[in-house]
């Protein structure tokens, strides 16, 4: 009964779509009792996750370590994060196409293959091009790993096990990039730069053999026409937008022609994916994911929620090591705790979901987020460690609140076939969510230091009086050279920081004005009852 129920949903999806085949029935509900090794896989598929995502800040501690050996200037430095960046952007939405092609099994194999293998060439990499070309094949087999691990959680566990399978699985994702710096910091400063990348071995090994000795097939495979045209529209599209956020700056924006190059080819890049989607009868990306309301309102969450977390990441490593002049290892010691706020809420929340309504879920976690942003928002170069920690756990908290019901609700209404080419989605808008938030907030920051900066400076001329308690507090003669370098050097100093607070304060405000856009998600037992096919 289950299997015609199944079907007929899936016949009346794709009569409202363009071009989509039939998918393969799923399997009855009593095959999630007798799942094998369910253990085993989650535990491989953790472990593949979370070397994923350690894998996109571990990296950047090392990079000044890096730039002596490779003889590279800092500009080219940055090419070691962009080639990282923008192969994994490109192939993320690929990853759903060819799971459904190859089978979900096959590719994450391949990838995890590919990411540790390209792992040890980047330790061993002597050169820069030869660096930046490894990191490049290392974003490429790091793009499936996430998506399709959070794939298979959907597909071992039954629907009311989904929120403790997200908790799980946004433990690797969160948890990864916020004990990134302190792994890598630690690796750099007792070995070498190098180990930041072997430390992938022993994990890659692990997950790949207890992946190929347990994890079956995938139950929704269904082979699809490569659509080729839709594929590099949105590869450039993407690529060229990753090029522009991660320029932008270097190059002053819009005043710089390579830039507004870039703008144009993502524009039209995008406007040619959007427009063949909706008029090819076998798009590259199915205009069905968008029917369903939960996914699409969880995809514009998940961008903020990138925004926000990604951009927190990258504000406070150079603010404690630059501003409070913390070394690398005791800046990533207090930005771990962080880590521990996301276990306990994911711990709780996996729990709480199905017996309280999500959105009061995720109210309370951005609620709790936006006031760890106004704890951040406090801080000053006089401070000690532990504001840092506490704002950092309880964000952690916040967050935690906040990802696992929302990659939850995603996908408990979205039918099994699409499963793949959704999580892939899912996921890239994550991503880009983080790039355009660490791109912002670094703007921000630079624009808004200049002008406290200037508007400091003003105050300090030929006739400033020496004994103005504020001159004598900083200990500078006005009347020498090095005086006036350490005045300006106290100064930018100070407005640095105030230009961190400002970009806390935007955060904080963006939270608070995403949570009125939760009543676009709608309750989970009301979507379910519409479709009650998807329960299997």
């Amino acid at each position: 009964m289950a299997d015609e129920n199944e079907r007929s949903f899936d016949e009346e999806f794709d009569s409202g779509g363009v071009g989509a085949a039939s998918p393969a029935p799923s399997p009855d509900p009593t095959d999630y009792a007798n799942i094998p090794y369910r253990g085993i896989i989650t535990f491989s598929v953790m472990l593949a996750t979370i070397m994923q995502s350690l894998d996109t800040t571990i990296a950047n501690v090392a990079l000044p370590h890096m730039q002596g050996t490779l003889s590279a200037t800092r500009e080219e430095m940055g090419w070691v994060l962009t080639s990282y960046i923008v192969s994994a952007a490109i192939t993320i939405p690929l990853t759903g196409w060819m799971a459904n092609q190859f089978g979900r099994r096959k590719v994450f194999l391949i990838s995890i293959v590919l990411f540790t293998c390209a792992s040890a060439l980047c330790g061993l990499a002597v050169t820069l091009p030869q660096i930046v070309l490894f990191r490049f094949m290392q974003g490429i087999g790091g793009a499936a790993l996430v998506p399709l691990s959070q794939a298979v959680l959907f597909d071992i566990n039954p629907p009311e096990h989904y929120g403790r399978a997200m908790s799980i699985w946004g433990m690797g994702v969160t948890v990864g990039p916020i004990l990134g710096p302190a792994l890598g910091g630690w690796l750099t400063q007792h070995y070498t730069w190098r180990y930041v990348f072997y430390i992938n071995l022993p994990i890659g090994v692990l997950a790949f053999f207890g992946l190929m000795l347990t994890m079956p097939e995938s139950r929704h495979d269904q082979k699809r026409k490569f659509d080729f045209f839709g594929f590099t529209a949105l590869s450039l599209a993407i690529a060229a937008f990753q090029f522009l956020l991660d320029r932008g700056q270097l190059k002053d924006w819009f005043s710089s022609p390579e830039i507004i190059t870039e703008a144009a080819v993502a524009g039209l890049g995008l406007y040619l994916f959007i427009i063949h989607m909706f008029s090819s009868s076998d798009p590259f990306i199915r205009p069905e994911l968008f029917k369903d309301r939960n996914f699409v309102a969880s995809n514009v969450f998940i961008f903020l929620i990138g925004v926000v977390l990604f951009a927190t990441l990258a504000l406070l490593p150079p603010m404690l090591q630059d501003q409070l002049q913390y070394p690398v290892v005791l800046t990533g010691l207090v930005t771990a705790p962080r880590g521990i706020g996301t276990l306990i809420s994911m711990f709780l929340v996996g729990r709480l979901i199905g017996r309280i309504d999500v959105r009061l879920i995720m109210a309370f976690g951005l609620s709790v987020t936006a006031y760890s942003l106004w704890q951040m928002t406090q801080f000053s170069i006089l401070m000690g460690p532990w504001p840092v920690v506490w704002s950092g756990i309880t964000q952690g908290v916040g967050v935690g609140f906040v990802y696992v019901p929302l990659s939850t609700v995603a996908f408990t209404t979205l039918p099994g076939y699409l499963r793949n080419e959704g999580t892939s989605f899912f996921n890239l808008l994550r991503n880009v969510g983080s790039s355009i938030g660490i791109s912002v907030v670094m703007f921000l920051l630079t624009r808004n230091t200049d002008r406290v900066h200037a508007a400091l400076v003003q105050h300090i001329t030929p006739y400033t009086n020496p004994n103005d308690p504020a001159v004598l507090g900083a200990h500078v003669d006005l009347s020498s050279t090095g005086g006036l370098v350490a005045l300006n050097h106290l100064i930018t100093n100070q407005a640095t920081m105030i230009g961190y607070l400002d970009d806390f304060r935007l955060m904080m405000v963006m939270t608070l004005a995403t949570i009125p856009f939760l009543f676009l998600i709608r309750r989970t037992d009301v979507a379910l009852s519409e479709h009650p096919a998807v329960l299997e």
